[in-house]
């Protein structure tokens, strides 16, 4: 799963880069946890936009967001199929701008060591998500999304078995592009990166608090090589009910 990314794209570069026609303050983080307000794009009605959502998404049908579990990650196999997001991959495809990822490689001694993921390039990333936006009986909107993950390719496998569904060039128009290309067609964008596209390193468990917002959550530190795990088939990390 993904369940904190670092976004440290200037919002001039952002809007360049992802062909925005609007303008978001933004400042650089390092450690972007769930439940939090992240920066996504969405077209709609033609305009491509950035906009500030919850990472968590809550479908428009939820009655008391309070009582509702915290989607944070869509699995690409069933993300057509459970209600929570069926909605959202047919009208509410978005993008995430991030920097890097960080996944936890479990050792066998149970203890978890955090990796930071980049493209081997270091060149922005964006990953893959579902929005929607939920109307309150007061009259109240919350814009929230999910990120997608899909299998990892081999070299991530060594840290991961599931890694973020991350887009690059025309398949970023494609995703985003909700009136012309259906939900079949987009989720078969969202696929593993091939090997060597991303490069990573092991990092403070520093980053395990999200109170913890600072560069040097992004610095390598030195631990023993982690050993490859057992891609999981099936079920797992996603909870049935949606």
């Amino acid at each position: 799963m993904c369940g904190r990314y670092a976004s440290t794209l200037p919002a001039e570069m952002m809007e360049e880069l992802f062909a925005l026609l609007n303008h978001i303050d933004l400042v650089p983080r390092y450690n972007i946890a769930p439940t939090q307000p992240v920066a996504a794009i969405w077209e709609e009605g033609g305009r491509r936009e950035a906009h500030f959502a919850r990472w968590g998404l809550v479908p428009r049908w939820v009655k008391d967001p309070r009582e509702f579990p915290l989607l944070v990650n869509a699995r690409v196999e069933t993300m057509g199929e459970k209600p929570a997001f069926r909605d959202a991959l047919k009208h509410g495809r978005c993008i995430v701008p991030a920097s890097g990822y960080y996944e936890w490689h479990t050792n066998p001694d149970k203890s978890k060591q955090p990796y930071y993921i980049t493209f081997a390039d270091d060149r922005p990333m964006a990953l893959a998500g579902l929005y929607a936006t939920w109307s309150g009986p007061e009259g109240e909107e919350i814009d929230s999304l999910a990120t997608i993950t899909v299998p990892s390719n081999d070299q991530l496998a060594a840290i991961h078995h599931r890694m973020p569904a991350i887009l690059e060039g025309s398949a970023i128009d494609d995703w985003l592009n909700v009136r012309d290309v259906r939900a079949n067609s987009a989720a078969q964008l969202a696929l593993p990166l091939p090997d060597g596209a991303l490069k990573f390193h092991p990092v403070s468990t520093r980053v395990n608090s999200a109170r913890d917002d600072d560069p040097g959550l992004i610095a390598p530190v030195t631990v023993a090589k982690p050993e490859p795990i057992k891609k999981m088939a099936g079920g797992g990390g996603q909870l049935d009910l949606f």
